[in-house]
C-alpha cells in the first residue's frame, strides 16, 4: 500500500496491526496529547468554528491539563495551512531575552549554563500567539476558546497516570520554591491517580484575560487586543514584573509591553513529491527538512522497515543534520544562518556522502563547509553523569471542514523556574536552550529568541493529502516526526500504525537543553526491535542504549491525514504518552 492510495479500506488490509484504531471522520477532525484538549476543540469545531479557533483552544487546555510541561505562560509556534489561499503560514509564538540579558553575565557569573530559577525566563510569547491566530485566522474570541481551559484549571480535572508519574519524578524539583510546591505538591505531595487536580490562579489569570475582553466596548479586533493587554500591560504583566524585580529576575515591564508575535513564511523542502514545511531557523524545524534532503534519492524502502541497514543509515543522516544545528541554527535576527544553503539539495548530496554503510560515527560528525561561512568547528563536550533529558513540551493537529489545516506545539515546564504567586504561571524558561558562551551561534543576546526544540510541521501533496504533525520531546522531536513521517510516505502505513511503530532515537549531539548532555555515538532503541538487529548496530559502532517496549523519551507523535481525493480525515495518536488522543465527526 503506497501512501498515494491510503484509504480507510486500504488501512484495514494493512499488514501492520496498530493498538489504536484510526480516527476516520468525514467533516472534522483533532489529535493532540490530551483527550480533554482533543474534546475542546472538537467542541469548538461542532460549534463552527474552524481549525484555527479550534486549535488555540486545545492549546489552552494543554497548559491546564499538561502544565508541569505546557505553559500557558510558555511558547506557541504554529504552522497553518490556509485552504481558500492554498498557502501556509507560521507563527513564531517564541519570546526573545530580556534587554539586560547577556551572554557575559552568564560566562562570567555561571560558567557559560544557564542556572535553574527566573534568570532563564524569556519574554512569554504563548498568550500573543494564540491571540494572533484568532485574529488573523480565526472566528471565535478569546473568551469562547479559553472556556474549556478555564472550567478545567477552576473545577479541576481527573488526575491521569502519566502525568502522576512525571510529577512524582519531579517532586525534588517542584519542592524548591513555595509557590510551585502549593500548587503541584498540595498538602506536601503530588496528586494520586483519580484525584482531583485544580489549579485555581491559573484559571483566575485565564478568566481575567476573558474579562477584559468581554469588557471591551468596540471592533473583535479591539477586543482580542484588550486580552492581549491584559497579559502583556495589566494586571498579569505588573505581578511578573514585581516578582523580577524582587526576586534578581531580569524580565521588565518594557520588555512585556514590547513584545509582538511574528507572522512569517515557512521553511521548505521537497521529498518523494511530497512539500514539507517547518518554522525557521529559530526553533529545530528546519532539521526535519535537512534529514529529508539527506535521505531523498535514497531506496529507503528496499532497506526494509526498521532493518539494520535502514535504522543505521536514517540515523547517520541526523547525526549530521544535528552537527549542523549546533554550529548554525539560531535566531536570523542576530545572526547570519546560511538557510538557502543548509535547505539546498546540492548541499544534502555533498552531506550523504559522509554516511558509511559499514560504519557509524563515533561523535557527532563535523558539520557541513559553507562558503562564507568558514571558522572554528564547534567542539561538543561530553559530560559524564547521566542526565536525564527535560519534559517539555505537548502537541495539537487540526483539520477542518473547510481544509485548513493547524498543526502547533506548546511548551515550557513548571520544574525549573518559580510560578509567579498568585498567578499559577511560570513565564517561559525556554532561555534552557540558549548558550551562555560569547560567539555560539545560539549565546544570549538582549531580544534574541532561543534555538527553540518545538517544531510543528505540515506535509502537503498538491490534490492528495494534507498532513499537520509534530511531537513533544526535546532533541527526540524531529527524530520521532521524521519516522512517522518516512512510515506513512515511504512505507504506506495508516496514521495510527506509523505513530506505534518501534522507533530508535540517537544522543550524539549536545543535548539543547542545559547542561547540554552529550552522548558520542548512543543510538537509543525501543525494546520491540529485534534483538539481531542490535546486535548487527553494535557491529556498525553504535553505542546501543536499550530502552523499553514503549517509552514516552521516544516522542509523542500526533497526525492527521485529510485525503484530498475522498474526502476523509484520519487521525493518529501516540499511545506513549496514553492521554494522546484523536477524536473526529
Amino acid at each position: 500500500m503506497s501512501v498515494d492510495s491510503f484509504s480507510a479500506s486500504a488501512a484495514v488490509e494493512t499488514t501492520y496491526h496498530a493498538h489504536r484504531p484510526v480516527i476516520s471522520a468525514r467533516k472534522h477532525v483533532v489529535s493532540s496529547g490530551h483527550y480533554l484538549a482533543s474534546h475542546a476543540a472538537f467542541q469548538i469545531l461542532e460549534a463552527g468554528g474552524n481549525a484555527v479557533d479550534a486549535g488555540v483552544a486545545a492549546g489552552l487546555v494543554l497548559g491546564v491539563v499538561h502544565s508541569d510541561q505546557v505553559n500557558i505562560a510558555g511558547v506557541a509556534p504554529m504552522a497553518i495551512y490556509l485552504a481558500d489561499r492554498r498557502k501556509t503560514i507560521t507563527i513564531d509564538g517564541l519570546g526573545g531575552w530580556p534587554k539586560a540579558a547577556t551572554s557575559k553575565l552568564f560566562a562570567e557569573n555561571h560558567g557559560g549554563v544557564i542556572p535553574e530559577g527566573l534568570l532563564r525566563t524569556v519574554v512569554p510569547a504563548a498568550p500573543a500567539a494564540w491571540i494572533l491566530a484568532l485574529r488573523e485566522y480565526g472566528t471565535k474570541s478569546f473568551a469562547e476558546v479559553a472556556q474549556y481551559a478555564i472550567r478545567f484549571a477552576r473545577d479541576g480535572f481527573v488526575m491521569y497516570p502519566f502525568l502522576a508519574d512525571r510529577m512524582e519524578e519531579a517532586k525534588h524539583k517542584f519542592a524548591r520554591w513555595p509557590s510551585n510546591a502549593a500548587i503541584y505538591l498540595p498538602n506536601g505531595k503530588p496528586p494520586k491517580v483519580g484525584d482531583v487536580f485544580v489549579q485555581s490562579d491559573l484559571a483566575k489569570s485565564l478568566q481575567y484575560m476573558a474579562d477584559q475582553e468581554t469588557a471591551m466596548a468596540g471592533s473583535r479586533e479591539q477586543k482580542l487586543q484588550a486580552a492581549h493587554d491584559a497579559f502583556y500591560k495589566g494586571d498579569i504583566a505588573r505581578a511578573i514584573v514585581k516578582f523580577h524585580e524582587e526576586n534578581g529576575g531580569l524580565l521588565t515591564a518594557r520588555d512585556l509591553a514590547d513584545y509582538k508575535p511574528r507572522i512569517e513564511e515557512p521553511q521548505h523542502t521537497r521529498f518523494n513529491g511530497i512539500d514539507v514545511y517547518s518554522c525557521g531557523f529559530w526553533c529545530q524545524g528546519p532539521a526535519l527538512l535537512q534529514a529529508l534532503n539527506i535521505l531523498e534519492g535514497t531506496d529507503l524502502k528496499s532497506l526494509g522497515h526498521n532493518t539494520p541497514a535502514y535504522i543505521h543509515h536514517v540515523a547517520e543522516a541526523l547525526k549530521l543534520t544535528f552537527a549542523d544545528r549546533e554550529r548554525y541554527y539560531s535566531d536570523p535576527d542576530f545572526i547570519d544562518v546560511p538557510a538557502k544553503a543548509l535547505l539546498s539539495h546540492a548541499y544534502a548530496e555533498e552531506r550523504k556522502k559522509m554516511i558509511r554503510p559499514d560504519r557509524a560515527w563515533p561523535e557527532m560528525p563535523p558539520h557541513g563547509v559553507i562558503p562564507g561561512y568558514e571558522g572554528e568547528p564547534v567542539k561538543a563536550a561530553k559530560l559524564a553523569p547521566e542526565i536525564d533529558a527535560p519534559l517539555d513540551t505537548s502537541y495539537v493537529a487540526v483539520v477542518d471542514s473547510f481544509g485548513n489545516a493547524f498543526s502547533a506545539t506548546p511548551s515550557d515546564v513548571s520544574t525549573d523556574t518559580i510560578v509567579i504567586p498568585g498567578t499559577g504561571l511560570c513565564p517561559s524558561s525556554r532561555g534552557s536552550q540558549s548558550r551562555g558562551i560569547i560567539g555560539h551561534a545560539a549565546s544570549v543576546e538582549p531580544g534574541k529568541r532561543p534555538r527553540l526544540t518545538p517544531n510543528p510541521a505540515l506535509a502537503i501533496k498538491d490534490g492528495e493529502f494534507v498532513l499537520p504533525f509534530g511531537s513533544p520531546g526535546g532533541d527526540s522531536q524531529v527524530q520521532a516526526m521524521l519516522q512517522v513521517l518516512l512510515n506513512i510516505a515511504v512505507f504506506g502505513m495508516d496514521p495510527q500504525t506509523a505513530i506505534e511503530q518501534p522507533r530508535f532515537i540517537s544522543y550524539s549531539h549536545p543535548d539543547s537543553f542545559a547542561p547540554h548532555a552529550y552522548y558520542p555515538g548512543r543510538l537509543s532503541l525501543e525494546g520491540r526491535i529485534a534483538e539481531n538487529t542490535e546486535a548487527a548496530l553494535r557491529d556498525l559502532g553504535h553505542d546501543i542504549q536499550r530502552w523499553p517496549d514503549w517509552i514516552w523519551r521516544a516522542g509523542g507523535v500526533c497526525t492527521v491525514f485529510a485525503n484530498l481525493q475522498d474526502g476523509n480525515l484520519h487521525a493518529g495518536a501516540d499511545p506513549r504518552r496514553a492521554a494522546a488522543y484523536a477524536i473526529g465527526w
